[in-house]
Order: structure tokens, then C-alpha cells, then sequence
């Protein structure tokens, strides 16, 4: 009887000690640059599968045409929040994937604020107006070494583009497209 106890404790110990909970780490900081931008962000647990996204940045933008003399590239800060739920963790951990610095794929809600607060741009009296976002993103997160990530992601939502100075007194509301692929490091 006390080899069965013994036994039993045994195995019932060791498979407390494998098991594994799929969860988002508790805090992830880190910095990613994509072709339109560099940011700064981090990513908070705020349950297993949920964690919000902080971020500050600058977008950057490239316009031209016939309403400008030459191409002429633009740079803004941004202001983001953005809760995410990543929905696939148990799956890639029971296919031994990695899900460390919350590799995986994971739906949210982009939020996002532009001011105009300054500019960094090779033309010259020009100007940004302050905006909003908020795009529902769907995509995915991985992480290459221990240090390297990439990331993804595509959604369609709204924006709106606070004119006043342009005598728009209501201000523009449009559809708004999020396409992202950044590559960053964590620390």
C-alpha cells in the first residue's frame, strides 16, 4: 500500500511539475521600426490570454504629386493603446511552439492618437492635424532567439481628423486601414 501511495505522489508530482499554463507574460518592453515608423512600447498582463499595448512612436508618412514640388516624407508622434487577446497560446504550446515575449496571434482594438505636437519633415510649413483611430487588428507575434521579434497585422476601422484650423468645423470621419510588419528587439 505505501508503494502505491508513494507511486502515485510520485507521478501526481511530477505532472504538477511539467504542466504548464499557456499565459502572456506579465511584462514584455521593447522597441520596433517598420518602413513607416519607429516605437516604443510595452505589454501588460491583464489575464491569460489578454494584455494591453502601450506605445509611442512617430509614424511616418510619404506624400507627393501634383499638389507638391517634390516627394517629401513626414514624421509624427503617436500615442497607442491597445488591449489584445491572444486566442492561439494553448494550441502552439501543446505543439511544443514558442509563445515566450507573447508569440502568438492575437486579435485587438488599435487605439491610437496623433497630435500636433511637432514634425519632423523635409518640407517646410507643413502640418499635421490631430486624429484619432480605432481599428480592430488581427495578427501575429513571434519571437526569433530571445531578443528579436516580428510582427504583423491588418485591420480596417475609423479615424477622425480634427480640422479646426482648417475651418472644417465638424471635423472629417473616414474608414482607416492598419497594414503593419515591424521587427524589433525586447528586453
Amino acid at each position: 500500500m505505501k508503494r502505491v501511495l508513494c507511486t502515485l505522489s510520485m507521478f501526481a508530482l511530477s505532472l504538477s511539475l511539467t504542466a504548464q499554463d499557456a499565459s502572456v507574460e506579465k511584462s514584455v518592453f521593447g522597441i520596433q521600426t517598420g518602413l513607416l515608423g519607429v516605437w516604443a512600447h510595452n505589454e501588460t498582463k491583464l489575464a491569460d490570454q489578454f494584455s494591453l499595448r502601450t506605445e509611442i512612436g512617430l509614424d511616418t508618412g510619404i506624400f507627393g504629386g501634383s499638389n507638391f514640388d517634390d516627394t517629401s516624407f513626414v514624421m509624427a508622434p503617436v500615442i497607442t493603446l491597445e488591449p489584445r487577446w491572444y486566442y492561439n497560446l494553448d494550441k502552439r504550446l501543446s505543439k511544443s511552439k514558442n509563445i515566450s515575449g507573447n508569440s502568438g496571434n492575437f486579435l485587438s482594438l488599435k487605439t491610437s492618437y496623433l497630435p500636433d505636437w511637432f514634425l519632423i519633415s523635409n518640407t517646410d510649413n507643413f502640418n499635421v492635424e490631430d486624429q484619432i483611430s480605432i481599428i480592430p487588428t488581427w495578427g501575429m507575434r513571434r519571437t526569433i532567439g530571445k531578443h528579436f521579434v516580428y510582427e504583423t497585422g491588418i485591420g480596417f476601422g475609423y479615424r477622425r481628423i480634427f480640422v479646426k484650423n482648417a475651418g472644417v468645423s465638424n471635423g472629417i470621419s473616414e474608414g482607416a486601414l492598419n497594414v503593419h510588419l515591424r521587427i524589433g528587439y525586447r528586453f
